[in-house]
């Protein structure tokens, strides 16, 4: 059975929330700092906590443990690249808060998240639902 218009979108607002929570309220000083750097253990812990919260969510929906693991690793990768670009724009720029360059990576970076979302959202209807 296809998933419904409602089903759709309380996964998309449970992702939001998700997304809410692990970027600004679970984020640790270690998570912060030291971002510029690709290969940074804050970084990879903070997109796994991204990571967590989607399980939660597509559990909830009752997906496939396989279909659940394969987005996790995706959403995994693409979070943490995603995170990564952002902080090295922003450290190639020196951008501070006071600049209007700041928030428009600021926003494109949570742009960049959102349309994963919906990616993924479209991968459970398409493969899970």
């Amino acid at each position: 059975m296809p998933a419904s218009f409602g089903a759709v979108f309380l996964m998309l607002c449970l992702l939001q929330i998700k997304h809410m929570f692990a970027d600004y309220y679970l984020q640790t000083p270690k998570m912060l700092a030291g971002r510029g750097e690709y290969f940074h253990a804050g970084r990879a812990q903070h997109a796994a906590v991204h990571v967590v919260g989607s399980v939660a969510v597509f559990a909830l929906f009752g997906a496939p443990l396989t279909f659940i693991l394969i987005v996790a690793a995706l959403e995994w990768v693409v979070h943490f690249n995603i995170d990564f670009a952002k902080a090295r724009y922003s450290d190639k720029k020196r951008l501070q808060p006071n600049q209007a360059a700041f928030w428009r990576a600021a926003g494109l970076d949570q742009l960049m998240h959102n349309l994963t979302y919906i990616v993924m959202v479209w991968a459970w209807v398409t493969f899970a639902a």
